[in-house]
Order: structure tokens, then C-alpha cells, then sequence
């Protein structure tokens, strides 16, 4: 059993940057891939970006250029640096963790807004 805890998020104006944490209970070392999803109103849930043991990682087009997800194994916590943040990444972003041996898990979510 994985818990994640998920916090940072808000509210932020165009142009502003957050950062997003998620720390996991057990070590991330032994976790396989880490990433984070977003479900804007209304729409489905889709792929931010995702980050794997040997810390490749993989973006949504979208957001290339502007996020940055890493993880601290020390702290076994993941996140995600948003950048000039716009309007369409407003949406609930959830942590996922997902390991072939452990399953796959996921975090409560939290909101982030950009608004004029």
C-alpha cells in the first residue's frame, strides 16, 4: 500500500509559477514511474508529466518548456515546478505512482488556478 500526500497548488495569475509536492510512504527509490495528471472542469483526466526510476521523463506537449517534474528519493517526494502558467492549466492535479510490483496509486488531488 502507497499513500501519496499532495500539497502547494492555489490560486496565481497568468505568468506565475507553483509548486507542486507529493511525498510518498514508502521510499520513491523502489517506485518505477511517478508522474502527475490534471483534470481541467469538465474534461478528462489527462498526462502532465511523468518521471521514471532512472529519471527519464516525459511531458504533455503542452506544458513542455514551462513545468519541470523531479523527484528528492531522499525525501521520497515528487514535483512539479509550473511556469508561466496560463489559463488552460487551471484543473485538479493528482500525484500518481505507479510500480509493477507495488500497483498503482494515486493522491487526493489539489487545485490549481489561474485566473486575470
Amino acid at each position: 500500500q502507497v499513500q501519496l500526500v499532495q500539497s502547494g497548488g492555489g490560486l496565481v495569475q497568468p505568468g506565475g509559477s507553483l509548486r507542486l509536492s507529493c511525498a510518498a510512504s514508502v521510499r520513491t527509490l523502489s517506485i518505477d514511474t511517478m508522474g502527475w495528471y490534471r483534470q481541467p472542469p469538465g474534461k478528462e483526466r489527462e498526462l502532465v508529466a511523468t518521471i521514471t526510476s532512472a529519471r527519464i521523463t516525459n511531458y504533455a506537449d503542452s506544458v513542455k518548456g514551462r513545468f519541470t517534474i523531479s523527484r528528492d528519493n531522499a525525501k521520497n517526494t515528487v514535483y512539479l515546478q509550473m511556469n508561466n502558467l496560463k489559463p488552460e492549466d487551471t484543473a485538479a492535479y493528482y500525484c500518481n505512482a505507479f510500480d509493477v510490483a507495488l500497483g498503482d496509486y494515486w493522491g487526493r488531488g489539489t487545485l490549481v488556478t489561474v485566473f486575470s
